[in-house]
């Protein structure tokens, strides 16, 4: 049984050690190899994902403390209405499209989709961040939908939703339903009677 056993062993160790075996051993592990270098390839030519709510917020409260003149975030829908808002009531000096190496609307349109840019210029007063915060109302874990006289509350001084009231000068954020005006701030939901998602807040 013994001797049975101890030919068994040898003939399976002469089999791995075929050159045939050797060379399929080689070959699977070249495969791995290359796989595992392709990922790194893709993963690094794959277009960036949107930026969430809170990433821009932060970006954009982190630049105004660092004091940069400009900065560039993510191409999306969500990202450009945001920064037009802040535009309008503002808080920045101007919002272009461009690439991760400059704003150029022209080149914005050249650019593969994983490079367009919008790029916004901060404003200063006297030396002064005009922006002194900026964050998330709704996040993925609690969001916050107000009707129209939730809005109406949070825009006069009253809290609504465990949501501290706007203070003067402060803007708010709102995502309506509306194909016309999906993006709002909330003064401007409450006057068109649109209820909503309250993204973030700024003053």
């Amino acid at each position: 049984m013994l001797s049975s056993w101890v030919y068994i062993h040898a003939a399976a160790e002469s089999a791995r050690t075929q050159p045939g075996c050797l060379e399929s051993k080689a070959s699977r592990s070249a495969q791995r190899g290359w796989w595992r270098r392709q990922k790194k390839k893709l993963s690094a030519t794959a277009p960036s994902t949107l930026m969430l709510p809170h990433d821009l917020c932060s970006k954009v409260y982190q630049a105004f403390r660092a004091r940069h003149n400009r900065i560039a975030v993510n191409h999306s829908v969500q990202n450009l209405a945001i920064l037009s808002i802040l535009l309008r009531h503002g808080f920045i000096l101007n919002v272009t499209r461009g690439t991760l190496r400059e704003p150029d609307p022209v080149k914005f349109i050249e650019a593969v989709p994983h490079e367009q840019r919008i790029w916004a210029d901060l404003k200063y007063r006297d030396d002064r961040a005009v922006l002194n915060m900026m964050e998330l109302v709704s996040k993925p874990s609690k969001r916050i939908f107000m009707d129209v006289d939730e809005l109406r509350r949070l825009c006069s001084g009253r809290r609504v939703q465990k949501v501290t009231p706007l203070e003067m000068g402060e803007i708010a954020v709102v995502k309506t339903k509306s194909k016309e005006f999906e993006w709002l701030e909330a003064r401007e939901a409450l006057q068109l009677n649109l209820p909503g998602e309250v993204i973030c807040r700024a003053r």
